[in-house]
């Protein structure tokens, strides 16, 4: 196993926290010096907070412990290509580089919808390697998904059921 693939591993370690809060599993680990200096999950339905992605929560926990908002010499680790405010914080706090588990066609910022982590007008540019173990980040993902759906459909029957009381009952 290659050092990307362990700490992506540890990436989806953190994603399994958020799936184990209902909330959108994506996880994300940051490394310095080859050792985890950070990690992060979605919590934004949890928190109640916009800005709660993995990648937010990580980069606030990494600055605090290197005591410096400039990330120079990290590497991030995220199971899931980083959306617009997820890709501009990466840029902004100077990581180095970001490696990415599956990619987001329908939100990407990494190079789906637009690549904002390698834009030569921004004063940084982040080198990026995709597709690091891919498949087990986009199988949870869909996992999730397919969860959420038949668990909203269960809630809305019961609903129904506890709005329209006599549909059991013979009058």
């Amino acid at each position: 196993m290659t050092a990307d693939e362990t700490y992506m591993k540890e990436a989806l370690r953190q994603a399994r926290k958020a799936y184990a809060l209902r909330e959108v599993p994506i996880g994300c680990v940051i490394v310095y010096e080859d050792r985890i200096i950070a990690r992060g999950y979605n919590r934004r339905n949890t928190d109640k907070n916009t800005v709660s992605h993995a990648e937010i929560n990580a980069i606030r926990k990494a600055s605090k412990r290197l005591g410096d908002w400039r990330l120079e010499g990290c590497t991030i680790y995220i199971t899931l290509e980083p959306c617009q405010m997820c890709a501009g914080a990466i840029v902004q706090s100077r990581i180095t580089r970001a490696v990415i588990g599956c990619m987001n066609p329908k939100a990407g910022c990494a190079g789906s919808i637009l690549n904002l982590l390698d834009m030569p007008e921004f004063n940084h540019q982040v080198l990026t390697e995709r597709g690091v173990l891919e498949g087990e980040c986009s199988t949870m993902l869909s996992s999730f998904f397919r969860e959420l759906r038949e668990w909203k459909k269960e809630q809305k029957k019961e609903k129904k059921l506890s709005e329209n009381p006599l549909t059991e009952s013979n009058p």
